[in-house]
Formats: C-alpha cells, sequence, structure tokens
C-alpha cells in the first residue's frame, strides 16, 4: 500500500441546486481554465480547490476519490496500491452529456435550455464513472473507442485498447500490450501480452471477491477465453475456453488438478481437447503464437 500523501490543485464542478460535487479536474497547467453550457446556464458552477490525499486510507469525498482515479491515469499510482475502499459510496451518479456533466434529473431541463444554442443534446452516460480521456490523455497510447476506457485505468506507453477493448478503473497495462477484451478492476496485464477480442479477466468485483488476477508478459487470452486465475509469463488460453479456479485440468503427466494450483505459473498452454472435451494444460512459450505484432501496433 502507498502511504504517501499527495497533494493536488484541481477544478471541480458543483450541482447549484443541492451545493455537492460532482467532479474533479486536475490540470497540469496551474493556469488551466473549465467551462462547458452546464455553467453557462447555471446548472453547475467552476471553482478552484486544493486537496491532500492520504492514499492509504478510505476515500472521504467526491474531490478525494476523483484524486485516486486521476494518479492511476496519469501513472502516477499503480492499480493496487492505493486504498480505494469507499469510492463507490462517494461517487455521485452524474449524466455526462455534450453540455458538461449534470445530476440525471437536469437532463430535460439542459436539453430545453440549449434550445437557444441550437445545440443537440448528447448523453454519453449516466453513471458514477466518466471517460478517462475527457479528464487524463495519457502518451503514447491509442484507444479505438474512448467510452470502453473508464477514469482510473492505468495504460502504459506502447498500449493499444482496440475498439472492443475495455478496461476498467484500478486495471490496466503494465508495458506495451494488445487489449481487445475486457479488464476489470484489479487486473493488470504484463508487457507484450494480448487480450484477445471478445477475452474476459475476472477482477476483484466479480462476485464480491478480493483477489487479483494478472496476465504476466507475452501471454496470450485468446478470443472469446476467459480466466479467474493468473497466468504467468508466456503462457496461452486458447480462443473461447474460460479457465476458472475451479476448471479441472489434465496436467501433461495424466494427472488432474484445480486450476487455481496453477495460477500465476509460467509457460502454460491451456485448451480443451477437440475429441475428449478434457481441458488440458501442456508447455509452452510465447514464440508458439509468435507474440504482438510491432508494426502493426506501432503508437509512435
Amino acid at each position: 500500500m502507498n502511504n504517501e500523501n499527495v497533494k493536488l490543485k484541481g477544478l471541480r464542478y458543483i450541482d447549484t441546486g443541492s451545493n455537492t460535487t460532482i467532479d474533479a479536474y486536475f490540470p497540469e497547467d496551474d493556469d488551466a481554465k473549465r467551462s462547458c453550457l452546464a455553467v453557462k446556464y447555471g446548472l453547475v458552477r467552476s471553482e478552484a480547490f486544493e486537496i491532500e490525499v492520504d492514499l492509504s486510507v478510505e476515500i472521504s469525498s467526491v474531490e478525494d476519490a476523483y484524486a485516486r482515479l486521476y494518479l492511476l491515469s496519469s501513472r502516477r499510482v499503480k492499480p493496487n496500491t492505493v486504498c480505494l475502499d469507499g469510492l463507490f459510496e462517494n461517487l455521485p451518479i452524474v449524466a455526462w452529456t455534450s453540455a458538461g456533466p449534470i445530476m440525471p434529473y437536469l437532463v430535460a431541463n439542459l436539453r430545453t435550455l440549449l434550445a437557444e444554442e441550437h445545440h443537440h443534446l448528447t448523453i454519453f452516460s449516466v453513471d458514477k464513472f466518466p471517460r478517462m480521456t475527457d479528464y487524463v490523455v495519457p502518451t503514447g497510447v491509442r484507444i479505438g473507442d474512448a467510452d470502453r476506457v473508464r477514469l482510473g485505468a492505468f495504460l502504459s506507453e506502447g498500449t493499444t485498447v482496440m475498439h472492443e477493448g475495455f478496461v476498467n478503473f484500478n486495471a490496466g497495462s503494465l508495458g506495451k500490450c494488445m487489449i481487445e477484451g475486457r479488464v476489470t478492476p484489479g487486473v493488470t496485464v504484463g508487457n507484450g501480452s494480448d487480450i484477445g477480442a471478445g477475452s474476459s479477466i475476472m477482477g476483484t468485483l466479480s462476485g464480491g471477491g478480493k483477489r487479483t488476477n494478472s496476465v504476466g508478459e507475452g501471454s496470450l487470452l485468446g478470443a472469446n477465453a476467459g480466466i479467474g486465475i493468473s497466468l504467468g509469463n508466456e503462457c496461452i488460453v486458447e480462443a473461447g475456453l474460460y479457465v476458472t479456479a475451479g476448471t479441472k485440468v489434465r496436467l501433461p503427466d495424466g494427472t488432474v488438478d484445480y486450476a487455481r494450483n496453477l495460477s500465476g505459473k509460467d509457460h502454460l498452454l491451456f485448451r480443451r481437447n477437440s475429441q475428449t472435451g478434457v481441458v488440458e494444460v501442456l508447455p509452452t512459450n510465447k514464440s508458439t503464437w509468435g507474440g504482438i505484432n510491432a508494426t502493426l501496433h506501432t503508437n509512435d
């Protein structure tokens, strides 16, 4: 756990009706400004503030919650290194609109007010979390669909998130990765790994668990596959196979074991025998699948 106290300067939107904070933005430039049409029409107001956050204790405010999500997406802290207890309790549900964030019950009112602007109001989502790119745009990454990366995602330089990829808060890549599937809270993906299209990694919010799963370096999670365990370095899960902790797998010597006892081990290929239907594990390495295509996935 990171026990560092962090001081930040930010800009926050406050709902004028209830005088409650909607969100908080932490610009790199001290002279930065922020506004939106919702401010113009008086539904929210913008003000500067300062905050000191103890990253080792429970979140205590909206500003505190946004500070920790910002620190993750700006790569100042890594996933699973700061306390996020109280996150959901302190984040309000917000209508994220093309005219700025507002409380959901104000959407109809804002749409009427914007008629004077000839502005067709678009609602991007109604959620506790905004898009990461509206607050932080990390260097050296590609994101096919910004709606699918939440604030609080950690994306290392060289990472590509394709249109069907999804990265949640307190999760992400620790090196150059290709993400075409779902990376859920608490999950990290190592350098040179590929999370295939439609695949999924079980995170800390799945079933209320606390176990954190990860994918090591140079590994491949095949299309439409999934894992409820960790993969070590240079591992492969074949397309369409979901390996949970309770999955029974046949080892090369013919014995059978639970997949959880193989969690995090290197150089393993998980596959389903197409004739018997038995889930097998065999030795492998990155040369089996060839690794990420450096030319296709370059972010320079």
